[in-house]
């Protein structure tokens, strides 16, 4: 789980905060692997491993939450507002990421309110307004859908 305002360890190290995502696996020689591909794909992080999480800007934080979540080789991210706080071509970048983990074969569920740029990448999306589901279906065809667009889109 990515949850919202990203819930980080701020007084430990990038490297620590990473290495808590993968607390329950048993493969260390695979979880060694996993951080260097989690550092891969955040190379802003390698330069931070020992910085203090807390001290991280927060794109930055953005990307220990999403690297930590993925060191448990979940099958399920849930992610919770992961565009909340960040500059639009921090936006942009992180859900080219999240788009190329769910490539990858993990199954994602995001709650996000900038429904344009979540509609992008999803296959699905559901809309909810005051609690209640009021529209539902592809992406694609949401994106298409005038009242979707008046309502939650700015067009």
């Amino acid at each position: 789980m990515v949850p919202e305002n990203r819930r980080l360890f701020t007084r430990m190290s990038v490297k620590e905060n990473l290495e808590i995502g993968a607390y329950q696996r048993n493969d260390r020689d695979v979880v060694a692997e996993d951080l260097e591909r989690v550092l891969d794909t955040f190379p802003r992080l390698r330069e931070r491993l020992q910085q203090k999480a807390g001290t991280l800007s927060g794109g930055e934080q953005q990307m220990v939450a999403m690297g930590r979540a993925l060191m448990s080789k979940p099958k399920l991210l849930l992610m919770d507002e992961p565009s909340m706080g960040l500059a639009p071509i921090l936006v942009e970048r992180s859900f080219g990421i999240i788009k190329e983990v769910h490539d990858s074969g993990v199954a994602m569920l995001i709650v996000e309110q900038n429904a344009n740029v979540s509609l992008s990448i999803a296959d699905r999306g559901y809309v909810l307004s005051t609690g209640r589901l009021v529209l539902e279906g592809k992406a694609d065809e949401l994106r298409d859908n005038e009242d979707l667009r008046k309502a939650y889109l700015g067009r």
